[in-house]
């Protein structure tokens, strides 16, 4: 794949997966496709499932600017805060110069930045970590640990990621969702879900505490071994936070879209 197919891989993946995410999570939530622009809204307390993307190839200043004031109006409308996904790589080369000050205009501020990855690496061996354990996402208290996992390691409050996740169906029987335990106790989390062919990992999260201790990268080796034993798969994709990017090349990913996180300004 070129560059560029590898980036528009990257923005369709997010649409895909988060439609089947957000729906999971309110079967009645707002998702929709618009010119130009993917909604994929929860309009929950998780930020994450919060989500409005742009999705033309190749848009100039001006179009991107008309698109960040409708994604700007859409989530100015929802209850809660999300964040509106730019994978910049799909702008023209003076929309990529401009974007943030385009973004400003339209009242919204730059919140961090992310990269999209993509590797055609599977099979992997199956992992092992000598601190850790790992035990599939199959109950209510499993997925509390994850939710709390994640709401730790991205600075949400508890509640915000428990209102993301509890009383999943998805999460317990269709994701290949694992968590890493030392001494019982789960300190890393990893999922993979089956999209358009592809393995998706996602949230992704190691406790404060336990960090660089090659934690985050075992538990993502086995949730993308367990996905590929199971589907056959041997394509994966995901989207780096910064903390997570240097990580993912050693497991086989390679970085294709830099992706700009926004929120409305405050």
């Amino acid at each position: 794949m070129t560059d560029r197919t590898e980036s528009i891989e990257s923005m369709e993946q997010l649409a895909l997966v988060w439609r089947a995410m957000v729906l999971d999570r309110d079967p009645d939530a707002d998702v929709r496709d618009l010119p130009g622009i993917a909604v994929r809204w929860a309009d929950c307390r998780f930020a994450f499932w919060n989500c409005v993307t742009l999705t033309e190839v190749d848009a100039d200043t001006a179009l991107v600017g008309e698109r960040l004031r409708q994604a700007a109006d859409i989530m100015r409308a929802k209850q809660h805060p999300g964040f509106l996904w730019l994978f910049e790589d799909l702008l023209d080369a003076e929309a990529r110069a401009r974007v943030r000050a385009e973004a400003e205009k339209a009242g919204l501020e730059y919140a961090f930045p992310g990269t999209g990855m993509a590797g055609d690496f599977l099979p992997i061996p199956e992992p092992a970590h000598p601190e850790l354990t790992f035990a599939r996402v199959t109950t209510d208290d499993h997925l509390r640990a994850y939710a709390d996992l994640n709401s730790r390691a991205y600075g949400f409050p508890l509640e915000d990621g428990r209102d993301g996740l509890l009383g999943s169906t998805l999460w317990k029987k269709q994701a290949h969702a694992y968590l890493g335990l030392r001494d019982g106790v789960p300190v890393t989390c990893a999922a993979t879900v089956e999209a358009d062919g592809r393995l998706f990992v996602v949230l992704v999260a190691t406790a404060p505490e336990w960090e660089r201790r090659g934690y985050g990268e075992a538990v993502t080796r086995k949730a993308l071994y367990e996905g590929a034993r199971a589907t056959g798969l041997t394509r994966a994709t995901l989207h780096a936070t910064a903390a997570g990017a240097p990580v993912y090349p050693r497991i086989g990913f390679r970085p294709n879209s830099p992706i700009g996180f926004y929120s409305l300004a405050q």
